[in-house]
């Protein structure tokens, strides 16, 4: 290939659509085999994605979680989400969304193929190793976002009762009549509170106060946002996600936990104990935790091309990992949100068009000059 893609949610459609629009082919090929026309080596780029169908994460968010309740959804270039049942589950609406997208746009998605480490050849090619086989490619561009990696912060103690991360919550039917603790500051712990307060007490506990926004979140606000976790990847430090700093707005799960009573935040407990948590002297005992605590980035498949500097992450120039211009990540730090994934998608595809020239240009049946 002259390009693979992992991951098929937002960021990696994105990716997908501007490498089709500049003129690279699609290859739907498995190793071993070849499509009719296509020439060993001749190029072309392929997405490859974990999942046995579209949907990226979305498919396995909670069926609780509804169009009404979305955190922000942004259409896919060339192509507008129709006007969905605000009842209607996430869950269904946006995977069949995706579905759409890859077949208007006859997309190259290979799936179910798992990716299992990215390395570089002695050609300066990069080798993509997967469970399906391998692939070789000029370049890459990484959208495997987040929701393989639920982060579990570490409290002392143990705690006998029930415990999931929000990756794992299904919504409110199984805690009815419980008290349920719920963890974190962002939208997911809204939307968990918004649910569960209806049928359960909740208590509500988050490492830092959460900072609040009356009115809607304005464009000047947003870029100062994404500005704030660019510079974070840019300094390769650890990423930080877009919505931890642009507060909690006035949502349709924000104003549902408020009418509950919900919101009473309490400062983060010092211990976990068998029957709840502690603050000192203080014990408080619950029946269950949802642990609504955020995700880290899944890149660990690039650890053999040494990406990750002193900082512990990995350092960016735009949508370019610093320490090597053929690897692009999208759907990363500041890109990891739906209109930042698409603008990320075609920056990713502007930078390897300039590494390996302009498809559009090149005599048929000649890959790429390698850099």
């Amino acid at each position: 290939m002259d390009v693979v893609v992992i991951g098929a949610g937002q960021a990696g459609l994105s990716a997908a659509y501007h490498l089709r629009r500049r003129g690279f082919a699609p290859v739907t090929a498995r190793p071993g085999g070849l499509p009719a026309g296509a020439a060993p080596g001749g190029g072309g780029f392929v997405v490859l994605d974990a999942d046995g169908a579209p949907g990226g994460a979305w498919a396995h968010r909670s069926p609780s979680l509804r169009m009404a309740t979305v955190h922000g959804f942004h259409d896919l270039p060339d192509f507008e989400l129709p006007p969905p049942d605000p009842a209607a589950p996430a869950r269904e609406v946006v995977p069949g969304y995706f579905a759409a997208y890859e077949a208007r746009h006859a997309l190259p998605v290979v799936r179910p193929v798992r990716v299992r480490a990215v390395r570089t050849l002695p050609d300066s090619r990069l080798l993509v190793e997967t469970d399906a086989g391998r692939w070789t490619a000029r370049a890459l561009i990484n959208a495997t976002g987040t929701w393989t990696r639920p982060f579990l912060p570490h409290y002392p103690g143990r705690f006998a009762g029930r415990q999931l991360h929000y990756a794992d919550y299904r919504g409110p039917e199984a805690f009815a009549g419980l008290r349920v603790l719920v963890v974190g500051g962002g939208a997911s712990a809204i939307q968990v509170l918004s649910e569960v307060a209806a049928v359960a007490e909740t208590v509500w506990v988050t490492r830092t106060p959460p900072v609040y926004r009356d009115g809607p979140f304005s464009p000047e606000a947003g870029r100062a946002a994404v500005a704030m976790v660019e510079e974070r990847v840019r300094q390769g430090l650890p990423v930080r996600s877009v919505v931890s700093v642009t507060g909690l707005g006035p949502s349709v799960a924000y104003r549902r936990a408020r009418e509950l009573g919900a919101l009473d935040r309490r400062p983060m407990f010092d211990r976990l104990t068998r029957h709840g948590v502690a603050w000192g002297a203080e014990e408080v005992a619950v029946d269950a935790i949802v642990w609504a605590t955020g995700f880290r980035p899944e890149v660990g498949h690039l650890a053999p091309l040494g990406l990750r500097g002193p900082g512990g992450g990995i350092r960016m120039d735009g949508t370019r990992a610093a320490a090597d211009p053929r690897i692009h990540l999208v759907g990363y730090g500041p890109s990891a949100s739906t209109v930042g994934a698409n603008r990320a998608g075609r920056a990713a595809v502007n930078g390897i068009v300039r590494l390996l020239g302009d498809p559009a240009r090149r005599p048929a049946g000649v890959p790429a000059q390698r850099s």
